[in-house]
């Protein structure tokens, strides 16, 4: 683990393993790169690029304002420079996966394939969307109302982890106290940065859309989420693939917003074939 002088922030980044590269993206906003560490199973066949976004985790030096698309996606490209790659991969998780559609649109001569789990190519889904979602599951009216608060930055930072417990549960496919609680436990290992969370689900995801231009990507695409993810369901997963030219489409069943998590084995070998396609 070190940090990286990147345009003018420094990127906390983690690299293992050998071979092709494969950059990932974590979830948020306001989130880190831990979330994303069950894909070091792929360490022995790819080298992974694990760093935090601007203004994200642990990377420092740059005001939540500068959290743009523009800069999220130059500082992404900047890595790849720094770190002497031609072309790489780009896997995003969430808020990830969003990153990786402004990366492709914007730098589409340095991907070779682009990888999408649980996310989306507009903010409705979750800013609108998924509190409704979690009403139709028997949620009861606060944690509705935390969510839909939550995902539209309309929090104190102070207020942003009691709003999440009221409806964390829904995360995961199998909403077990025990489950719930480890789930818990690890969001206190995440390096959280509640300001990035405000901004960007209040200014920076505030009516984003790429669903009109997602015909213009055309490396090879994986897109891969829960049958049970709240937030992007399986019926945006298929008009995402279906919107993408060269897109392959992964329904992982028992796992909801963090496959990775909840699946790792299963995500792994999806990655692993995926990556195989040219």
């Amino acid at each position: 683990m070190t940090t990286v002088q990147i345009r003018d922030v420094s990127l906390f980044m983690k690299v293992i393993g050998e071979g092709y590269p494969l950059l990932i993206m974590h979830g948020g906003p306001g989130a880190d790169h831990s979330t994303m560490l069950p894909l070091q199973r792929c360490a022995d066949q790819f080298s992974l690029i694990f760093y935090d976004h601007r203004c994200n985790g642990r990377s420092l030096g740059a005001d939540v304002t500068t959290m743009t698309w523009e800069n999220l996606t130059a500082d992404a490209e900047a890595l790849r420079q720094t770190l002497g790659f031609d072309k790489w991969a780009v896997l995003g998780h969430s808020f990830g996966g969003m990153v990786a559609l402004e990366y492709a649109l914007r730098y589409p001569q340095n991907l070779s394939h682009l990888l999408l789990l649980d996310t989306c190519g507009d903010a409705w889904w979750v800013q609108h969307n998924a509190p409704n979602v979690l009403a139709k599951r028997g949620y009861n009216a606060a944690a509705e109302q935390a969510a839909r608060r939550f995902f539209n930055g309309q929090l104190e930072p102070n207020e942003v982890l009691p709003a999440m417990l009221k409806f964390g549960r829904a995360y995961y496919y199998n909403s077990s106290f025990l489950r719930y609680v480890r789930g818990v436990s690890s969001g206190f290992r995440v390096k959280m940065q509640p300001e990035a969370l405000i901004f960007g689900f209040s200014q920076l995801l505030k009516g984003w859309t790429v669903m009109e231009r997602l015909n213009e990507i055309e490396v090879p695409t994986l897109v891969l989420a829960g049958r049970d993810d709240f937030q992007f369901p399986p019926e945006h997963q298929v008009i995402l693939a279906d919107r993408i030219p060269n897109a392959q489409l992964e329904i992982i069943e028992c796992a909801g917003h963090n496959a990775p998590m909840e699946r790792p084995d299963e995500v792994t070998e999806i990655v692993r074939r995926f990556m195989a396609t040219e």
